[in-house]
């Protein structure tokens, strides 16, 4: 996730999320943050429903 708003010329917001937000990210619960951040938790959503937000 960090890359890809690197990626869009987004470096604050990458910054922020890897200082305030956990090595995993579960969408349903950080779903309207994801959606701040301009990402759409359903597109990124696995079968467990966690991806991986700073590696």
């Amino acid at each position: 996730m960090v890359a890809e708003l690197r990626s869009r010329g987004l470096g604050s917001r990458a910054d922020w999320v890897e200082r305030d937000l956990p090595a995993v990210i579960d969408t349903s619960t950080h779903a309207s943050i994801l959606r701040t951040l301009g990402i759409d938790p359903d597109a990124l959503q696995s079968d467990t429903g966690v991806m991986a937000g700073t590696e």
